[in-house]
């Protein structure tokens, strides 16, 4: 997968595993990554697939519906991928925290649905439920944020909350922060997840 690494200069710090929103690239987050936390490394991979020349981590079959076979085979894809990163760029595979947006929100949430211990935390920026009817894991401790907007076209506010309710259920800790926008990705919102983030991953510091 066409990617960015970045070594940070905290080697206790986690990972950032960095997906984008359709359309964007493994530039669009790193921004966001920094001000999250500067001294993390970095990992920011760009989907795999196209629509209308515009990339994203699996195919949809019309807006709000996904392809459940492409997302099952992206997910895999992807966890596969982390794991042959870790291992390329030295990295504690135990260690990563995903940021995704939207589409790579989507896919971040699936991975932790559907791949027990993929990841050791996620931040999701307007997420939706990828998959209703996934055998999830259990997610006991796993600390989760997400982000959603009570006027988001793209992402109905509900749906948000059913993901929290489903992630809830398994055991994950869910925080959830609402702000009264669209499906856009705030600077309000950065700042609670970051601050979210240092509870969770920076106590050492």
């Amino acid at each position: 997968m066409k990617h960015i690494f970045k070594k940070g200069t905290d080697p206790k710090a986690p990972t950032l595993l960095l997906l984008h929103g359709t359309g964007g690239n493994e530039h669009d987050l790193l921004s966001i990554a920094s001000m999250i936390d500067e001294e993390a490394s970095v990992l920011s991979v760009r989907g795999n697939v196209l629509e209308n020349g515009m990339p994203r981590f699996f195919k949809r079959l019309a807006m709000g519906v996904l392809d459940q076979e492409d997302l099952a085979f992206r997910t895999k894809e992807l966890h596969e991928f982390l794991d042959q990163a870790a291992t390329d760029y030295g990295f504690d595979r135990n260690q990563v925290v995903a940021v995704g947006y939207s589409n790579g929100a989507n896919i971040a949430a699936n991975l932790v649905m559907t791949e027990a211990n993929s990841l050791s935390g996620a931040i999701l920026y307007h997420p939706m439920i990828p998959n209703p009817d996934a055998t999830i894991p259990e997610l006991s401790g796993l600390p989760v944020f997400i982000g959603a907007g009570v006027n988001d076209q793209m992402v109905p506010y509900t749906e948000s909350e059913g993901l929290k309710a489903m992630l809830s259920e398994h055991g994950a800790e869910v925080e959830m922060h609402v702000e009264p926008y669209g499906h856009q990705l705030t600077g309000s919102e950065v700042d609670a997840s970051k601050s979210w983030y240092l509870r969770h991953f920076k106590q050492h510091s």
